[in-house]
């Protein structure tokens, strides 16, 4: 396991499933995920099968409370290039519909973040959001992504076009000291 101060980051369980898939299908939530589907148990232990234990592209945790053990969320490195270094990062707090917070969230995305650069050797992390999601617009900064690019009008979504907001963080950028002292950049 992977510990951080108030999470703990461990490998997904079959007998977590259930709790991920009723999170993931939430309205509130979904809308900010790619797969904006409602997904079915059959879909979600296709993914677990297919994606979390057999593609070697894919590095994907539970996250837990530190103290308790309690799931919280997920998150993970997906669409891992290991030619050029690079991962996706993905996050959310499903426990009490949180999505992103200040506490979780943050603990959980550094210590993805120190285990993808340190862990995995990585040279850069990226993130794909909607610009309709600010509470990651306002969560990325503070690990220390910069946003570096829009693609206009890619996700159609309640009535209307929206952008995809690219962030990324290098290796050499990376600083968990910098993170819990509060400090951000963007």
């Amino acid at each position: 396991m992977i510990r951080g101060k108030h999470v703990g980051l461990r490998a997904i369980e079959p007998s977590d499933l259930e709790q991920l898939l009723a999170w993931r299908n939430q309205p509130e939530l979904r809308r900010y995920f790619r797969e904006f589907r409602e997904l079915s148990s059959t879909q979600q232990q296709q993914w677990y099968d297919g994606k979390v234990v057999n593609d070697p592209s894919t590095r994907m945790f539970a996250i837990v409370d530190a103290a308790s053990g309690k799931l919280m969320g997920a998150c993970g490195l997906c669409y891992i290039d290991w030619i050029n270094r690079t991962a996706d990062f993905s996050i959310y707090i499903g426990h009490d519909r949180l999505y992103i917070d200040d506490v979780y969230a943050v603990d959980a995305g550094t210590q993805l973040l120190k285990f993808g650069f340190e862990e995995l050797a990585l040279h850069r992390i990226w993130c794909e959001i909607y610009d309709f999601d600010e509470a990651k617009t306002a969560f990325l900064p503070r690990l220390g992504f910069t946003l570096d690019g829009r693609h206009r009008q890619t996700h159609w979504a309640e009535g209307a076009w929206h952008d995809s907001l690219f962030f990324g963080i290098l290796v050499d950028e990376f600083s968990p000291k910098q993170i819990e002292a509060g400090k951000s950049r963007g």
